[in-house]
């Protein structure tokens, strides 16, 4: 797979240079001029799966902290990891046409948007769709802390919220740390639902409300007609991604492995 991106990504690389093709925004396929550069569209990606990471934080901790400490081994703590799970395997279509008939109406009411698409309707459907997978990996996280810890300390009179904070936290706040960086692997390569709410502009967004693309949608909504120089820098966006990703989860499952 690898050898295959970098294989198509060459030509565009070669034409451009990789420095240019990466740091440029300008996209423009006439004929006579074409000049295609990744930037907006990796601005796009990192600024609406950072920011559904920021909106994931304090629903999916809650949720960890209920299913793996508060109500661990209970029936509702099994009733609601299976909701979860049921959460997580609900395809991204799904969730694309729910923000597109119901979160984007709410966006134009609210004035945050005045089509309901962009960059801030695009990074709440992300938050939720990784919702599931951080609250999952967290409360797994948590209630690997050892019992004698948390019995010690209320031996000595804490509190459940000074156990949480003093050493739940930080004997699981490294694995809690690389769940997110999962989540946010898993955001930065999410496809459909983004292509559906984000506007698809090749344009650099300077704002929650502006439009524009990210790297995986601008190559589902371009791939199909596209052919030469376009086609090659479509695939050497593909490579970007392709390392941008496998570097994050690389990362979040190194800190899981030095955990277990």
């Amino acid at each position: 797979m690898f050898y295959s991106l970098i294989s198509g990504a060459i030509p565009a690389f070669e034409h451009f240079g990789v420095f240019r093709f990466i740091f440029s925004a300008e996209w423009d396929p006439h004929p006579e001029a074409e000049q295609y550069g990744a930037l907006s569209f990796i601005t796009g990606t990192v600024l609406t799966s950072f920011l559904a990471l920021v909106f994931c934080l304090p629903f999916s901790l809650p949720v960890a902290l209920f299913t793996g400490e508060y109500f661990k081994g209970k029936k509702v703590a099994s009733v609601i990891s299976a909701v979860i799970d049921l959460l997580a395997g609900i395809p991204s279509i799904v969730y694309g046409l729910w923000g597109f008939y119901t979160l984007r109406p709410l966006i134009m009411d609210l004035g945050l948007s005045s089509q309901g698409f962009g960059i801030l309707t695009a990074s709440l459907v992300l938050a939720i769709m990784i919702i599931p997978y951080a609250a999952s990996l967290s409360a797994e996280f948590i209630s690997m802390v050892p019992r004698e810890l948390k019995e010690g300390a209320y031996s000595l009179g804490a509190t459940r919220l000074e156990v949480i904070r003093n050493v739940i936290f930080p004997a699981s706040g490294s694995g809690i740390f690389a769940s997110y960086i999962l989540a946010l692997g898993r955001a930065l390569g999410e496809t459909m639902a983004v292509t559906m709410l984000i506007g698809n502009t090749n344009n650099i967004p300077y704002s929650l409300g502006d439009t524009g693309n990210t790297m995986a949608s601008v190559i589902a909504n371009q791939f199909g007609e596209a052919d030469g120089l376009k086609l090659s820098s479509l695939i050497a966006i593909g490579l970007l991604l392709f390392l941008i990703t496998a570097i994050i989860n690389f990362i979040g499952k190194l800190i899981m492995k030095k955990l277990s």
